[in-house]
């Protein structure tokens, strides 16, 4: 078993991390308190090849391996959870069942610009009665000759308005419960979409998510992903993979809570001397190291799986249930490791604790996920 990082992995890390530390940082936190996504740097993320870091060149991708990826979401969210999250939806929820499921149109016409950054992807499965119950989905979707008309409305959309295009899943046969959902792609502008309340989040602020609403909407009989009642398959295969990105995020808000805590126990001076040499802050930096480094070698396992074609829903599980329970319990110690500055936004460890909530959530919640593993172990 070889532990180490190739050196493509590694100099590609390092050109990220520059990249992050030029681009991203300087305005991270103004964007935080703003509320605002900014479509200058997802285009920076794109001339770099980071929005079609995975697919294939022929589909305008950069060709790099699922590992490639994991390591860039670290490395952005390291910094700025939101673009992570930007950047995870964009790839790992809208992308990637294009490329999955998609006809070799539908991946010419929509992979293709999705991996080039001149659009941005969205994800659609969420509704006010249909979360973690997702075959109670309520959205229609009712064939009328060339043309689907859907009607409904979905929530927690994550890019949502600042999006170009949109995976939407929705039943096309209610009476089939799971086995009648089916999957779409909808374009932004569709007669009979718009878009409902943008929603004030404790984290990843940056990074915009609203309701979508469907009156009527005509969206084209080629437009269905995969075949009539193939959406619940789509969507569980998707996040099986999806989740280990979450994963990521949450090892990159963790790394980089806890450089910012490190560096101001270094630097902070109480009773003679830097805190750091307390033995109650060193212990806590410890364990905070070790969990980490844990979490790194779990979410990175599963993308090594990824790369081999081989099954890794229980693992993607894993590394997300135990990467986000980690970057939460990261993130509180960082902030009190830092103490009362660590409470207001001067350093910004409070952002990294706000946006380490959301990974113990989305993409199904942590309670979800020890189902998932329970089912896998105990079957």
């Amino acid at each position: 078993m070889n532990f180490f990082l190739s050196s493509e992995h590694e100099m590609m890390r390092l050109t990220i991390r520059d990249f992050v530390e030029k681009e991203i940082r300087p305005s991270a936190e103004e964007r935080d308190e703003k509320e605002e996504f900014s479509p200058e740097i997802f285009h920076k993320m794109a001339e770099m090849d980071l929005t079609g870091i995975i697919w294939p060149e022929k589909y305008g991708g950069a060709g790099r391996d699922y590992l490639s990826y994991i390591i860039a979401l670290e490395e952005i969210s390291r910094v700025d959870a939101s673009l992570g999250a930007v950047l995870g939806v964009h790839i790992s929820l809208c992308s990637w069942p294009i490329f999955q499921f998609g006809s070799e149109e539908q991946k010419i016409k929509y992979l293709k610009p999705l991996a080039e950054g001149t659009l941005l992807g969205a994800f659609s499965l969420t509704e006010p009665l249909a979360g973690s119950d997702v075959a109670d989905t309520r959205t229609t979707a009712v064939l009328e000759g060339d043309y689907y008309l859907l009607n409904g409305n979905k929530i927690f959309v994550t890019n949502a308005d600042a999006a170009d295009l949109y995976v939407v899943f929705a039943s096309t046969d209610r009476n089939r419960k799971a086995g009648g959902i089916s999957a779409f792609i909808v374009e932004k502008g569709a007669p009979g979409f718009s878009f409902g309340k943008k929603e004030k989040k404790m984290g990843i602020r940056s990074s915009t998510t609203c309701e979508l609403i469907f009156e009527n909407c005509y969206l084209p009989k080629v437009n269905i992903l995969g075949r009539e009642g193939e959406g619940f398959k789509i969507a569980m295969t998707v996040l099986d993979v999806g989740r280990n990105s979450v994963a990521a995020q949450a090892l990159g808000i963790a790394q980089g809570a806890f450089e910012a805590a490190v560096n101001y126990a270094k630097a902070r001076e109480q009773f003679d001397g830097p805190i750091v040499h307390s033995q109650g802050i060193s212990f806590m930096i410890a364990d905070m190291a070790v969990k980490i480094e844990a979490a790194r070698l779990l979410t990175y396992r599963t993308a090594f799986l990824a790369d081999q074609g081989l099954p890794c829903g229980k693992e993607s599980s894993m590394s997300k249930l135990f990467a986000s329970d980690m970057a939460m319990e990261v993130t509180t110690n960082a902030v009190q490791i830092v103490g009362g500055c660590g409470y207001i936004q001067d350093p910004s460890v409070e952002r990294f604790m706000r946006d380490a909530k959301i990974t113990q959530i989305y993409e199904g919640t942590n309670e979800i996920q020890r189902m998932i593993i329970a089912r896998n172990l105990l079957s």
